[in-house]
């Protein structure tokens, strides 16, 4: 069985080179990161898994395939470590605003037109932290990371058939609390597919 990319500095670091794992950190960083933030919606616990995920790496080097990529095992290291990490501190969530900018990009607008952005991307993130954290998990990792449905059953360690209802029912109440919103701001124009 032929190593992977990751799987070769998997096996560097079973050796104890450390740069190995530095390369591997620099490859996953970003995207560990957006996840554990986007689910915990904490910079400082979002930082501390991000670390945890890496720790675990190196722990357990021994016992990872290298046959495989590294993104989905971290990314199942991450979000059960979110949630472990929001049933510990529900009550400490800062709130949503504080973190949106790190998910999109500004651009040069118009004052109004940046305040209908701001509005319409509240709306947006109120509706998915609303979710169970089931479906939430299910919709970051479909929407944000670009990961596949088989890809997130492995993350979730669930069968493919659940992550589908998940992400059926997730979207369902995402358009449900969309449309809530649209009534009571017309203003606000968006879809939710």
């Amino acid at each position: 069985m032929a190593l992977s990319e990751d799987g070769q500095l998997i096996s560097q670091i079973r050796q104890g080179n450390t740069l190995a794992l530095k390369a591997l950190y620099e490859k996953y960083k970003v995207q560990v990161y957006r996840t554990a933030l986007a689910i915990t919606r904490n910079r400082e616990a979002a930082e501390d898994i991000l670390q945890d995920c890496f720790l675990k790496v190196y722990t357990h080097a021994d016992k990872l395939d290298g046959s495989v990529p590294l993104s989905p095992w971290l990314h199942r290291v991450a979000v059960n470590l979110s949630y472990n990490w929001l049933n510990r501190n529900r009550r400490w969530l800062q709130p949503l605003e504080e973190i949106i900018d790190q998910f999109v990009t500004p651009h040069r607008l118009s004052p109004e037109t940046a305040l209908e952005t701001r509005e319409l991307q509240q709306v947006v993130q109120d509706a998915i932290v609303s979710l169970p954290f089931a479906h939430r998990a299910v919709v970051v990792l479909f929407y944000l990371n670009g990961f596949s449905l088989n890809e997130i059953a492995y993350i979730l360690d669930c069968p493919v058939g659940t992550v589908k209802s998940r992400l059926h029912y997730a979207r369902q109440s995402l358009r449900r609390k969309l449309e809530r919103a649209r009534q009571l701001s017309p203003e606000i124009a968006y879809e939710f597919a």
